[in-house]
């Protein structure tokens, strides 16, 4: 296999003392048990009703077998998007049969409610400060396939409920955009032809028979909210992956390593794979996965959307006895919890014209950096960036760009960065062209002119 990888190890020992740092107390209200399909709706709404104000649920859509995908939302105000808030999301359960993820991010749901309520200092600041979005089981289907199978016995090979009911392998079923966005570098497109970002879907993608339809629910869910971090969990094997997940077959390995490449941009991504490592109650390997994998949703959430995803890996054995999941837990609850708290890394700001309108879908470019950001619809934006100095623009469509030197420190918490835009120039001799001919324009522009119209 044509494959690099960027290894980094860590002994138990270190680990073993950061994570005493920030141990939390155990706890006894939780279930530690594996879950059916129906188990897990029934727990989601039990968390529900125990946290109302907290927390809502919602389905991304349908698994092939007619299964809701669903998801919980946790935040002090869980069914709108508060301006300046990032929203995160973790994911589980792509390939039916690792059932670690999954049962994390049920336990995840338990621990945020009941510590809440308590007054836990840290899930208050989490559930106040972040719009988390929790969804445990993608590929439904596949997850009642394997938990049957373990019923019986054990299951039946290591394949047993991997792939969706119509033999889809979720987490490899995304539009393949790294050709795209390769392709158009290679012919110097980019960026003034071929954004380095948003890049867009091919247009077969609807008529595509080779596309699952939990795939497209998720595509369509990933579009539908102003993420900004993420994770998805799987399993057999301990690793931290980030994009690029495909290795460039018409460039020789060499050149595609970190620090010819977006290297900023790896910088970052080790960092917060640093984060989960150490925070991890065992030896971990990190790895940058230049793989054959060219539609992975990895790949797919960060050239197509705002949203950096990292896939984690959390264990060998992908259905463990149930008897084990209470170390489980034990093992990955800092890691999760601190890795919610990146999401305030970097910079965060609003983008707004003169009057104080937001701008939505705007771009912040970052200097050294081969990718950019939008804006939400309602005028912000976030960027996750390390400490540093950093000169950050702002563009928008008639808008002329600003740019700034914005600073992140090493405290926590996000740098305000937020920009005010003003009209173009070319645009405000378009307007008063308009203004003078014989298409009535809008009053409101004629008026900001003084036209007599």
């Amino acid at each position: 296999m044509n494959n690099f990888f960027l290894l980094l190890f860590f002994q138990t020992d270190p680990v073993d003392a950061l994570y005493r740092q920030n141990e939390v107390t155990p706890v006894d209200y939780l279930k530690f048990k594996h879950h059916s399909y129906s188990e897990m709706v029934d727990l989601m709404k039990s968390v529900n009703e125990e946290c109302p104000n907290i927390t809502t649920i919602y389905s991304l859509g349908r698994s092939s077998k007619g299964k809701e995908i669903l998801a919980m939302i946790i935040s002090s105000n869980p069914t709108e998007h508060e301006i300046g808030e990032p929203e995160l999301r973790f994911t589980a359960g792509l390939h039916g049969n690792e059932a670690v993820g999954r049962e994390m991010i049920l336990l995840l749901m338990q621990y945020l409610c009941k510590e809440y309520k308590d007054r836990n200092p840290r899930a208050q600041r989490l559930v106040e400060g972040i719009r988390i979005h929790l969804v445990p089981s993608l590929n439904p289907d596949g997850q009642e396939e394997a938990f049957e199978a373990v019923s019986g016995s054990e299951l039946s090979s290591w394949t047993t409920g991997h792939f969706t009911n119509e033999g889809f392998d979720i987490f490899q079923n995304f539009p393949d955009l790294n050709s795209i966005l390769w392709d158009a570098e290679d012919k110097g497109m980019v960026p003034k032809l071929t954004p380095n970002h948003h890049v867009p879907i091919p247009e077969n993608f609807e008529s595509n028979s080779s596309i699952a339809v939990e795939t497209r629910a998720i595509i369509s869910w990933m579009k539908s909210y102003p993420f900004v971090l993420g994770a998805n969990f799987q399993g057999g094997e301990r690793i931290v992956a980030y994009p690029y997940d495909s290795l460039r077959l018409s460039k020789p390995a060499e050149s595609q390593k970190p620090h010819s490449r977006k290297k900023r941009q790896y910088d970052f991504s080790s960092t917060l794979s640093v984060f989960c490592c150490f925070t991890h109650k065992c030896s971990f390997s990190l790895t940058l996965s230049l793989t054959q994998l060219s539609a992975s949703m990895n790949d797919f959430s960060y050239l197509h959307t705002n949203c950096f995803e990292l896939s984690i890996f959390l264990g060998c054995d992908k259905f463990p006895h149930q008897s084990e999941l209470a170390y489980e837990w034990e093992k990955n609850r800092e890691a999760m919890l601190t890795f919610m708290e990146q999401v305030h890394r970097g910079i965060r700001g609003i983008v707004k014209d003169q009057q104080g309108n937001p701008i939505a879908n705007a771009t912040i470019s970052i200097e050294g950096i081969n990718h950019d950001v939008t804006t939400a619809p309602t005028g912000d934006y976030w960027r996750l960036l390390n400490p540093g100095e950093y000169r950050v623009t702002a563009r928008a469509e008639g808008f002329s760009p600003v740019t700034k030197l914005c600073v992140v420190g090493y405290e926590s918490g996000a740098t305000a960065c937020s920009f005010n835009l003003a009209k173009s120039n070319w645009d405000r001799i378009k307007q008063v062209r308009l203004c003078h001919c014989e298409v009535t324009p809008p009053l409101d522009v004629c008026a900001s002119y003084g036209s007599t119209q």
